[in-house]
Formats: C-alpha cells, structure tokens, sequence
C-alpha cells in the first residue's frame, strides 16, 4: 500500500472524530474473522506483524530472527505476493529462501512440503485463520498506538485488545516508551517485551564531509532521517515519497540532476535502493542498517522454547 502517514493519527482530534465511524467497519470485519475455523500447519511458525500501519520493523525483526536460528532449523521467510512490496521481498532473498504465493496458506504447505522446518513470516498476525507457534506484535517507540483509532480514523489495523492474544512485542527505537510498556501489559499481563534499536553497518564507506540528499518511500522516514543526523551527515535536502514507492525513472533523473547542480551526494535506505531498477543505482548509496536487540541472548531462548 503506497501512503503517506497523516498527521491526525497522532492524537484524537476533529478529523478522526469524523472518521471514527468508518472504523466501525473495520472493527465488525476484524470480529466476523474471529470465527474463522483454524488452520494448523506442520511446520513451526514465527508471525511478526504490526497494528500500527507502517513503519514499525518487521522485516528488520524477521532477518534477524532468521540470522539467530538458521542453525537449529531449516528456515524460510513467508511473504504474501503484493505487487507493491516486491522491495521486502527483494530484501528476504538477500537473506534466505523465500516463498511468496497470494495466500498464505499456500506459502505454508510449499513450505512444509519441501521440508522446511520453520517458516518466519513478515506480516499476517491479522489472519486469525492461521494458528502460529509465535506471534509477535511490532511498535515504533515514537509512535505506539497513535490515537488508538482503527483505521482510516487511526493508524490501526485492529483492536489494542487483540495483545492479549500475543505472545511477544517487540518495540523499535532509541525511545524508552513506558507508556506504551505499561500499556501492553495492562492488556497481557503474560506479554514479553523486548527492545531494539537501529545501528548503521557501513558507515565507513560514506564521506561525511560530503553534503547529502536524502531520499525515501518507507512506513517510517523519520526515524531514517533521525539515524542519519545523528551518524553526522550532511542532510542539505530531503524528499520523502509514500511507503513501497518505485520511483519513475524520469522523476528519479530529475533527482540526480538537482543534485548535481547543488553538489550534493545521494543517500537513501536499503530498501529504496533495492527497489530502483539496476541501472538507476550509479552514483546512489544506500545506508545498511541492522538491528541490535536487547536481551538478544533471552529472546532467541524464548523463541526456541516455543517452538
């Protein structure tokens, strides 16, 4: 889905008030999937998914639960087929086998069928049809709930209520958020928390004497501009494009051009460099960020004694 965040998610005000109708539509779907009949799988299941509508790491949150236990099981990523997020799909493959049909049903019993022994999914905590070994619920730490509102009155993509039915969240950020812990465990008092922040892995290769324009088309361009300031790059512009956006080539010329012009370097987000065509990356550099957890060691134990 290609959006822009707006502004009223943030806090309860007229325009969600207005909306918050609308998100009562959203709340009846949600409950009618409660009484879909579960299906169970052979194959060991991570879900990491989010509420919060963009933005909060799950793809970071699944490499990386990859990276802790390809050892102990034959691994594989589960990503639906949509046409616009063929960029985190491109990402899995860098890191391990993917399989992406246009259900994830279908994914699974590939998966079970050629002996993978777990799937790690990116997205699908909203399919209550499916009953995963490990469901882990994402947050940016800068965001949390937003207004609490489901959409399109808030960020949600269902009821706050539904962490009851997490096992784990995981929170994303330099931000010690204890309202949103206080919050989470209110509703689960049984939840495990955990936390990570984002650390750049090849700084050494950028010329920070150098000054920047900073593109992206990512759920979360702030907390990438948050990262490059404060790693000390020059940022002299910025240009920020809806989540999931492949830039057009003309509209990308332009870009490279004005920065020309203004002798400025072109910085953006692995995901935004993966998602331009190949011969559009000359003269782009993309920013690898890896994610460092917290506790990782009682984390990736956790994981295994629910598998």
């Amino acid at each position: 889905m290609k959006f822009v965040k707006p502004l009223f998610w943030k806090s309860k005000n007229i325009t969600s008030t207005l909306l918050y109708p609308l998100s009562l539509i959203v709340l009846i779907i949600n409950v009618l999937k409660e009484f879909n009949s579960k299906k169970y799988f052979l194959i060991k299941t991570i879900c990491v998914g989010n509420t919060y509508l963009g933005g909060t790491g799950k793809t970071s949150l699944a490499i990386e639960i990859q990276n802790l236990l390809k050892k102990k099981f034959k691994t594989v990523f589960i990503k639906k087929n949509y046409s616009d997020q063929l960029d985190e799909i491109n990402l899995l493959k860098a890191k391990g086998e993917v399989i992406f049909k246009n259900s994830r049903e279908k994914s699974l019993h590939l998966a079970s069928k050629k002996k993978f022994e777990l799937a790690i999914l990116d997205d699908g905590l909203q399919q209550k049809n499916i009953d995963y070994s490990v469901k882990i619920i994402c947050f940016n730490a800068d965001e949390g709930f937003g207004n609490e509102y489901l959409l399109p009155a808030g960020p949600l993509r269902e009821s706050v209520n539904q962490i009851k039915n997490y096992n784990i969240a995981f929170i994303n950020g330099e931000k010690k958020n204890k309202d949103l812990i206080l919050k989470l465990k209110s509703i689960n008092k049984n939840l495990q928390i955990f936390e990570g922040q984002y650390k750049p892995s090849n700084l050494k290769t950028f010329d920070l004497k150098k000054k920047y324009l900073m593109f992206c088309g990512i759920g979360n361009p702030h907390e990438f501009e948050k990262t490059l300031f404060k790693n000390k790059f020059l940022i002299k512009e910025k240009v920020i494009y809806p989540d999931h956006y492949k830039i057009p080539n003309e509209i990308l010329n332009k870009l490279k051009l004005k920065a020309k012009k203004e002798n400025l370097s072109l910085v953006t987000t692995e995901k935004d460099f993966f998602r331009l065509d190949k011969s559009q990356r000359k003269n782009i550099k993309f920013l690898k960020i890896n994610l460092k957890i917290k506790d990782i060691n009682k984390f990736k134990k956790l994981l295994i004694s629910k598998l």
